[in-house]
């Protein structure tokens, strides 16, 4: 019969095959040591490393602060391999024949739960089987008597009603088994519980709803008794990372279960009927690691934050290291345990190495500099390896890295692809000619992605007593204040109050808002080119800080931005020298854009404005610079303050 199935969906392909073998090669991933220990695995942060372990010894509480990805989780879960031997322990809960809305709670060794819920569930058995038998058997006796007495229809009601009598008021012996809550039987290290995330319930523990109340059919309220994170992590390490997402009522409990070491569960929903239930105080002394952005202490209840630092320690997240060689081999360790967690992909070659820390240069905006935002390069990593899988290349290359690269990329650098695209063929990028007044800025979308920012201005007649900056683009509070230091630059090159005119400053295209300084430099190059009506290069670009006396200031991002007016089809782009040393684009740009460095503002206007009159023009610039440096060098021209 002939095969139905295609090749590429058959069940011999749908088998996991293994990578190849990876061939010995110098340099390569497959030769490189992964520590058994996670705490040796952390790279990158050496006092957050150091931190933790005086924090295990001790049974100290940790709060780190810091980017997505640069090590926390993995940080927590190292400390529940360093915290010191204890005996762990079992937690049960019975069921308490004075109040049933008061489970007791008792502990026991590890390993022990199972056995005493295991004893009473075969003492319940055997109760329920004698039970049973006797009910069986005075069933049998009444009907058998029935039989003899030729009243077979009185025997049956009677032997019915004996039944449903017996059935329904003798005591439920499984109902009185305890519930093991905690079991710690398996763990040979002190449990880690992650609770980002976790509700009131999940987090505190919580009580089963029961429909059924009455009847005979009701739950114990034992056996509805649910272990919360903080309970399940006793002994051991609770981490919740974004501590601030979670609502000020639980995080006043979780305090409360710092403070005591035990907190009681009861139901968290104050219509459910396990609102009625509270067990005994349930042991809950576990060391809390605390994690989130730096927004995250914002977030915070006070007195939490205060518990953890008044008993704990408090450490900020690198997010890069020195571009070193022992660093570099820090890296390339890296690699190798991300290709031994992954399990499915080939190692990497030295010329696929070499890519990753490129990469990672690119990646840590600072000169000099490796990420340690491990995260990202690790799904790099992945996606690299999957490539060479699907080819059968028995070692990850520097082609795989380089195609990763392109596959991989962020949801931001699409979407700043797309927008790229699209404001060419609608002209909102203009990249030929010159223009008044518009200049082409340069933004960062998410973290590695950069996009082309125009910004227009206008000049008018003052309209009121006094003129005024109106800017819009949904711009947020520093790239507000940003726009207030132009004034100052204006007054220093035109000569002109900014009082007897009103200057309108537009973002174009910003619809996510506006954040940061960057712009200034560009702000300053539309306005003056509006005020003095000269154009502007549109075939250039430009980014930068500006300070009030005209000094062009370092900003972040430069090597996306860059890369962003390359795809643009912009030729010239202008960044603040301090920047030069941050520039890591790719090959495929570099042939396109020209990078060129400035100190000040004066450097700006020579490279970006096209005067008709050039030779006025730069006198005017020469006699800027020299006035601003007279006014340095003369104290006389220093008004004292009052």
């Amino acid at each position: 019969m002939e095969n139905l199935i295609p090749p590429e969906q058959s069940h011999e392909d749908k088998k996991e095959v293994p990578p190849p073998v990876a061939p010995v090669v110098e340099g390569a991933s497959s030769q490189i040591e992964v520590p058994a220990k996670l705490i040796d695995q952390v790279i990158g942060q050496e006092h957050a490393v150091e931190v933790i372990r005086k924090a295990a010894i001790q049974r100290r509480h940790v709060m780190m602060i810091g980017s997505p990805g640069t090590g926390k989780s993995m940080l927590a879960k190292a400390m529940a391999e360093l915290l010191p031997k204890e005996d762990l322990l079992d937690i049960l809960v019975y069921p308490n024949s004075d109040d049933p809305n008061n489970p007791v709670v008792r502990t026991v060794a590890g390993g022990r739960g199972k056995q005493i819920v295991g004893a009473h569930k075969a003492e319940a058995k055997k109760k329920i089987q004698f039970r049973n038998t006797i009910l069986i058997l005075l069933v049998i006796g009444i009907i058998g008597y029935a039989f003899l007495t030729y009243q077979w229809l009185m025997g049956i009601i009677a032997a019915a009603f004996v039944f449903m009598a017996l059935r329904y008021t003798t005591p439920r012996e499984e109902a009185m088994v305890p519930k093991l809550l905690v079991s710690n039987d398996t763990k040979t290290i002190a449990p880690f519980i992650d609770g980002t995330g976790s509700h009131a319930g999940a987090l505190l523990g919580d009580v089963r709803h029961d429909p059924f109340q009455s009847g005979g059919l009701e739950t114990p309220a034992h056996d509805r008794v649910e272990a919360g994170a903080i309970h399940r992590s006793n002994g051991g390490v609770l981490f919740i990372d974004e501590i601030n997402t979670l609502d000020p009522h639980s995080q006043q409990n979780l305090l409360t279960a710092l403070q005591e070491g035990e907190f009681p569960i009861t139901g968290q929903s104050e219509r459910s009927s396990g609102a009625m239930v509270r067990t005994e105080p349930v042991p809950c002394k576990f060391v809390m690691i605390a994690a989130g952005n730096l927004d995250a202490i914002q977030g915070m209840h006070p007195a939490l934050r205060s518990r953890l630092r008044g008993y704990g320690y408090e450490v900020y997240m690198s997010e890069s290291m020195e571009d070193n060689e022992e660093n570099r081999q820090k890296y390339i360790r890296f690699i190798a345990q991300e290709v031994k967690n992954d399990g499915k992909i080939p190692h990497f070659d030295p010329g696929a190495i070499d890519e990753v820390i490129r990469e990672s240069r690119r990646r840590s905006n600072r000169k000099g500099h490796l990420t340690l935002k491990f995260r990202d390069m690790g799904g790099l990593i992945r996606v690299a390896g999957d490539i060479a899988r699907q080819e059968g290349a028995p070692l990850t290359t520097a082609a795989h890295v380089v195609a990763a690269k392109i596959t991989a990329r962020s949801i931001e650098d699409q979407v700043s692809d797309d927008y790229i695209r699209r404001s060419r063929e609608y002209e909102l990028t203009v990249i030929e000619g010159t223009r008044i007044g518009r200049v082409n800025g340069l933004a960062v979308m998410g973290s590695d992605s950069g996009s082309v920012l125009p910004i227009m201005a206008e000049v008018t007649p003052v309209q009121g007593a006094s003129g005024t900056v109106i800017a819009t683009g949904m711009l947020k509070e520093i790239a507000q204040e940003s726009i207030k230091n132009v004034s100052a630059i204006l007054k220093k090159f035109t000569g002109k109050d900014v009082k007897n005119i009103d200057i309108h400053i537009q973002f174009i295209g910003t619809y996510g808002g506006v954040e940061g300084d960057s712009a200034s430099i560009s702000v300053a190059t539309a306005v003056i080119s509006a005020i003095e009506g000269i154009p502007v290069r549109q075939d250039l670009a430009m980014t930068g800080s500006l300070s009030v006396r005209g000094d062009v200031l370092p900003v972040g991002g430069v090597t996306f931005k860059i890369e962003a007016a390359a795809k643009a089809g912009i030729k010239t782009v202008l960044i603040p020298r301090t920047n030069i040393n941050d520039v890591l684009i790719e090959e495929r740009y570099k042939s396109l854009v020209t990078v060129i460095p400035v100190d000040t503002i004066e450097e700006v206007l020579k490279h970006a404005l096209v005067p008709e009159n050039a030779e006025g023009f730069l006198a005017k610039l020469k006699r800027m610079t020299l006035r601003s440096t007279a006014m340095i060098a003369d104290p006389a021209m220093i008004q004292p303050v009052a």
